[in-house]
């Protein structure tokens, strides 16, 4: 391809800011090259709340995710799709002689949104069988009580502010002594359109069975 051709095709494509969920107050996540909009649609981009929020220290340890579902003259817009501890911050964590206690929470939120979590608490000591099965059951009360009153920009909300985790805190540190309690990944997996489809799908079977 000649230097012509490709110059005549830069020319063609264009720079989109793309700019966080309304939720992070429209902050611009960086730029995205397309020669048209669709193509922009589905992208991902990925950042971390201290970068986001201009903010430092333990917020550069929360890396979120999120995708383009919308296109404007100059402007794509995303949404949220995964918040993640990063691996570094993980495994700081660890420590010997003490418990790491994890579980995989999938909820419904009151906009129909569904969403998968993954709360994680760390023990100042070893925590015995039946410890560890008690917190295990209570993160998982909370995460589902949280998921009961909240919409789907509610739930992000708490997690990333880390009320969630200071709640699960709170809570099972009278089971055994915690040192640390972290969400250490949020997904969405559907959105309420996917979900109510699924709905109709599993209640026409249903009926046909």
């Amino acid at each position: 391809m000649s230097e012509r051709s490709v110059s005549k095709r830069n020319q063609q494509k264009r720079w989109y800011t793309v700019l966080a969920p309304e939720q992070f107050d429209r902050a611009e996540l960086g730029e995205t090259l397309a020669d048209e909009p669709e193509k922009v649609i589905d992208r991902t981009i990925e950042t971390t709340l201290g970068d986001l929020t201009d903010a430092q220290g333990g917020e550069n340890n929360l890396k979120l995710t999120f995708q383009v579902n919308d296109v404007g003259s100059d402007s794509a817009y995303t949404e949220f799709v995964e918040a993640a501890l990063t691996r570094d911050y993980q495994r700081s964590l660890v420590r010997r002689g003490s418990s790491k206690i994890a579980a995989v929470v999938t909820v419904r939120t009151t906009d129909d949104y569904r969403v998968r979590l993954q709360p994680v608490a760390y023990t100042t000591k070893n925590a015995d069988e039946s410890q560890e099965k008690a917190i295990r059951r209570l993160m998982i009360d909370l995460v589902e009580d949280a998921a009961e009153e909240r919409t789907f920009e509610g739930l992000i909300d708490s997690v990333v502010e880390g009320r969630l985790s200071s709640a699960i805190y709170t809570e099972a540190n009278t089971v055994y002594p915690l040192r640390r309690v972290e969400v250490e990944k949020t997904t969405l997996e559907a959105h309420p359109e996917e979900v109510h489809e699924e709905e109709e799908t599993s209640a026409v079977d249903t009926d046909e069975a």
